[in-house]
């Protein structure tokens, strides 16, 4: 997720355990040490564009890793801590604030490789957006709350209050996927298909509005359903599946170019397509409204590359009034958008 959310909840966790005496302390080791894994965003190149894609998420996120991360935070925050914390003391901080980086990643759908070196597997449990402010706000408040008390016993209650809503709120995610999936099957059903790799995946910042993808017959079929007191869907649009033989011919298998398609294809899961520009290859698991296939990100395959030329990164963030508008009337759930 977010700085923000990943250094809120880095910091309850250990103070849910703090003393007065300690709060200060434990909090600022907490924010820092939730947020460190996110330092391997500054692996990447400027001759291989998607080179970041491989690294954000992996060992620094991994499971096997977290106490050796722990101990790399404790070693460089020690020398500020020490006189409150001894260095064992520290070190539970930082291991405590660390572990919960990683699996609240997995929690969204980008992807997280919490199983590494072990397996490349990215772990994608989509029952919370990447930015969520209904799950972080608050989760805020009770941190800041905690910081500020000068009791032991408010301290530790406003972080576990931070954390229980947290963990409900990741739950609830959890209940509103099951039903938006079991709609998306449900369509899908209704229109004849059988089909395969259903998902639904959260709503930028909001546990209502779901995009669902599933392939059926070579493609890809990309509806929004809004998971609210009943479930009712907005259906979307598809698109082929990437087929390299039909849809690049002439790319050569051997090329880094072609290497290059498989690492974009292993980091989206699985979900490309062909895409626009010309000679574009897109992750459809984002868009700026659910039910369309309007990629974030993708890559551009050149024809006349060398063989060892890479492919570029390009990325198309931009929410227009239109599709904001549309996006309002979809959460609001207006049934004239069906």
């Amino acid at each position: 997720m977010d700085p923000i959310s990943q250094g809120a909840l880095g910091a309850v966790l250990p103070q849910s355990v703090s003393r007065k005496d300690t709060i200060k302390t434990t909090t600022w080791l907490g924010v820092l040490s939730g947020m460190a894994p996110d330092i391997d965003v500054i692996i990447r190149s400027s001759s291989n564009p998607i080179l970041f894609l491989e690294y954000h998420r992996q060992f620094t996120h991994a499971l096997a890793f977290i106490p050796f991360g722990a101990l790399i935070c404790a070693a460089l925050f020690y020398r500020w801590s020490r006189p409150v914390l001894n260095f064992s003391q520290t070190y539970l901080v930082c291991l405590l604030a660390y572990s919960t980086h990683a699996l609240l990643d997995a929690c969204t759908t980008y992807g997280t490789q919490l199983f590494w070196p072990f397996s490349d597997y990215r772990v994608a449990w989509n029952n919370v957006s990447v930015v969520d402010p209904i799950a972080t706000v608050p989760l805020l408040v009770c941190a800041i709350c905690a910081y500020r008390a000068t009791d032991t016993d408010k301290i530790r209650g406003y972080a576990r209050i931070g954390l229980i809503w947290f963990i409900g709120y990741l739950l609830f995610g959890a209940i509103q996927n099951e039903r938006a999936e079991q709609a998306g099957l449900q369509l899908a059903r209704d229109r004849g298909h059988v089909p395969e790799n259903m998902a639904a995946k959260p709503g930028f910042g909001n546990l209502l509005l779901w995009k669902t993808i599933y392939e059926y017959d070579g493609h890809y079929y990309i509806d929004a359903m809004r998971a609210g007191f009943n479930v009712f869907s907005y259906q979307g649009t598809r698109i082929e599946k990437l087929d390299i033989a039909v849809d690049f011919p002439w790319l050569d298998p051997q090329s880094q170019q072609a290497r290059d398609l498989e690492r974009f294809r292993w980091f989206s899961n699985g979900y490309v397509a062909k895409g626009k520009p010309k000679n574009s290859v897109i992750d459809i698991r984002y868009s700026m409204l659910p039910n369309e296939v309007d990629p974030l990100w993708g890559i551009q395959i050149k024809p006349n590359a060398s063989p060892s030329e890479h492919v570029d990164y390009i990325t198309n963030r931009q929410l227009t009034d239109t599709k904001r508008k549309r996006l309002l009337l979809m959460l609001y759930g207006d049934t004239l958008l069906h």
